[in-house]
């Protein structure tokens, strides 16, 4: 499916401009971006047709053309544009007739849902053919450069199909006495192994055959002089002008063989468990990944991550866990079949790969070793320590063969079992992802719809000075509610609406209401001003400086009575547009804010290129006051921040208790929910403090 990021390009084939902008409504409703263009004319359709497009919706005849005639030039000239005729009643026979001539699919005029439902399906189609043209011309230019690779190697390299040559280069060639390679086409490949081994290399090859595995034998070779020398053959699975056969790579054993061995061994091992690294993990799970889809073997993915590892670690030493991972692993290795592939793939996280089983089939083995863990006490430097873990498990098939795709997944659903109390195995489930892709997609419908009736929510929440200001400072925040009324979070539906390209629109609907209700607010004596949180799409837009100006005018707002407000994780990623923006409203005698201040690397650099009036500090600084450690922290940013001239507000204010400590801190603005709650009203009453 098209991305949310990326608009769809649609022609609309329909002499109703009412009718076409329905279409494009009812796309936009369903989660899609849309860019669309009503064709009015043959050659206006023929211009089109020198761009790319990505679905066409065509009523049956228009005062220009019929559907046919606009489909018959669409395939005249090569296009792939997914076709869609809309009528307003359709039999069996009309769409039969429209898919013969080269329509994608004929529905009723009025079946809105089904027609979201097609043009999604479609999408999904058009991106697959598009990826696959990519991937096709990719493949023809590898194909050549390794054709090239292979003639010009000085390793013996061959092709073999059913244990017969089908391709040699030149080294290989030389290595067996024959100057010209093809002297080897069509020749068996054990008719170069000495005799005394060639029941052996048949076996291996039966065994690589049907199970892979094991990659690599040692024996003796016959060159056509009849002398034997030792080599090690290398086999791995491989593809010859489109046919699966074997790679296979000779080497000549020498003296130093076996130390190469022992360091390859060593490079692809984790020293502190014994268990294979990341690297290599990975590296064998493309033979998997051949397996899976040339002989539809399926295969087992298995995350396996140590809840709370970090605080486990911190609590009995660096040493002691590593102690810790190493009974782990030792455990993981008698609890699974000796050729079990697994390895420490990341601190906290070993991985399983269970050959030959659906996840299904492998979960009460799983479940067995969850218990086991959970039971197990384990002995650390004189230490009892007990912990759990959580599995995510995906599948590597013929259907889902990717396994870079089973391990996001795999490690995915093990981090959200660990974020929600751990000890537990949770499956992947393509329903479930279809479910959530649905509900992203809800989201940004409601979204949309809540833009198009102005149906969103602003709350205030003040923003109390501790050093004297007199001004009614408010921070607005935006709320979104569902069709039952409940609001849906704004970690929600902030990412899903920077996804689908609205968080530029949705600050201009904040900036417009916002205004307007400061406007009357002040308009009853007040001297209030509102913060407001804008997103990285504002920094990104050339004219929104200038826009808000005309805002301001319009309104007859001073400029400073607005605080624009912006995420600190923003401002680094658009460091240069930000520095830009920021000059620009102090020009027009605004003021600006940076949100989140303090959870970067290096905090402080964008000050030197980015002018804010405010800093407010991430609300992590202040969640344990209590220790004395994390009251430092906070007075040296507070101080380092003062030294630049910048005002400072400090977050999430819960208790009485804190506001000593902020004070001594030297914090000049605070807000939180022990002073008030967002609430629909600008309704604090400042001469109270």
């Amino acid at each position: 499916m098209a991305n949310d990021n990326q608009a769809i390009k649609l022609l609309i084939l329909d002499d109703s401009q009412n009718n076409a902008e329905r279409m494009v409504s009812l796309l936009r409703n369903a989660g899609h971006a849309t860019r669309a263009h009503r064709v009015t004319s043959i050659e206006d359709l023929q211009e089109c047709l020198q761009q790319n497009w990505d679905i066409c919706l065509a009523q049956t005849e228009t005062s220009y053309m019929t559907a046919e005639d606009a489909i018959t030039l669409i395939k005249r000239q090569s296009r792939d544009i997914p076709f869609i005729l809309l009528k307003p009643e359709i039999d069996l026979e009309m769409r039969t007739e429209a898919l013969r001539s080269g329509m994608t699919d004929a529905i009723p005029h009025d079946a809105d849902v089904l027609l979201t439902l097609i043009v999604d399906r479609e999408l999904a189609n058009l991106n697959a053919r598009r990826q696959r043209r990519i991937v096709e011309q990719t493949l023809r230019e590898a194909e050549k450069r390794c054709q090239l690779l292979l003639d010009s190697s000085v390793d013996a390299i061959a092709y073999v199909h059913d244990g017969m040559h089908i391709y040699t280069n030149r080294a290989y060639g030389e290595l067996f006495g024959y100057e010209d390679p093809d002297d080897l086409a069509a020749e068996p490949m054990v008719g170069l192994i000495d005799g005394d081994d060639q029941g052996a290399f048949k076996d291996f090859l039966r065994h690589y055959a049907s199970q892979g595995g094991q990659n690599e034998i040692r024996c003796k070779a016959v060159d056509s002089n009849g002398k034997r020398f030792p080599v090690v053959l290398s086999f791995s699975p491989a593809s010859y002008d489109g046919e699966p056969c074997t790679q296979v790579v000779i080497r000549a054993e020498t003296a130093s063989s076996d130390f190469e061995e022992k360091l390859k061994a060593m490079a692809s091992r984790d020293l502190v468990t014994g268990m294979f690294n990341r690297a290599y993990f990975q590296e064998q799970l493309d033979s998997v990944r051949d397996q899976a889809v040339r002989q539809g073997q399926p295969s087992t993915l298995v995350y396996l991550s140590i809840d709370g590892f970090s605080s486990l670690q911190a609590d009995i030493g660096i040493g002691a866990a590593d102690l810790l991972l190493t009974d782990l692993a030792q455990m993981l290795r008698a609890h699974f079949s000796e050729d079990t592939l697994m390895a420490r793939f990341a601190d906290d996280a070993c991985s399983i790969l269970i050959e030959g089983q659906e996840p299904e089939a492998a979960t009460e083995q799983l479940e067995a070793l969850r218990t086991k863990i959970e039971t197990h006490l384990f002995e650390t430097n004189g230490r009892t320590v007990r912990m759990t873990v959580s599995m995510g498990v995906a599948s590597i098939s013929e259907t889902n063969a990717d396994p870079v795709e089973a391990i996001d997944r795999a490690h995915r659903l093990a981090e959200q079992l660990g974020n929600n109390g751990g000890n537990g195995i949770k499956v992947f489930n393509p329903l479930e992802e279809l479910a959530l892709q649905a509900n992203r997609g809800n989201l940004i419908a409601l979204i949309r719809h809540t833009l198009e009736t102005n149906g969103f929510r602003l709350l205030f929440q003040p923003i109390i000075s501790l050093r004297g200001d007199e001004a009614e400072n408010y921070e607005t925040f935006l709320r979104l509610l569902n069709h039952e009324g409940e609001e849906v979070p704004a970690a929600d539906f902030l990412p899903a609406a920077q996804e689908a390209g609205l968080a530029l629109e949705i600050d201009r609907w904040v900036i417009t209401q916002a205004v307007k209700l400061l406007s009357n607010h002040r308009g009853r004596g007040a001297d209030t001003h509102l913060l407001l949180n804008l997103s990285g799409a504002s920094l990104q837009e050339a004219d929104m400086v200038e826009w808000i100006a005309g805002k301001l005018k319009e309104a007859r707002l001073p400029a400073d009575a607005i605080i624009f407000q912006f995420h600190d994780a923003d401002i680094n990623t658009y460091l240069k547009q930000a520095k830009v923006h920021t000059e620009a409203l102090h020009r027009m005698h605004c003021r600006v804010s940076i949100s989140h201040f303090g959870g970067a690397l290096n905090p402080y650099a964008a000050l030197k290129h980015v002018h804010a009036d405010y800093i407010k500090i991430d609300g992590s600084f202040t969640r344990d006051l209590s220790d004395p450690k994390a009251v430092e922290t906070l007075k040296g940013i507070i101080s380092s921040l003062h030294s630049q001239g910048k005002l400072t507000i400090v977050p999430y204010v819960d208790s009485a208790a804190m506001m000593p400590t902020l004070w001594q801190a030297g914090a000049n603005y605070i807000q939180g929910h022990y002073l008030q709650p967002p609430s629909d009203s600008m309704n604090y009453d400042f001469s109270a403090d």
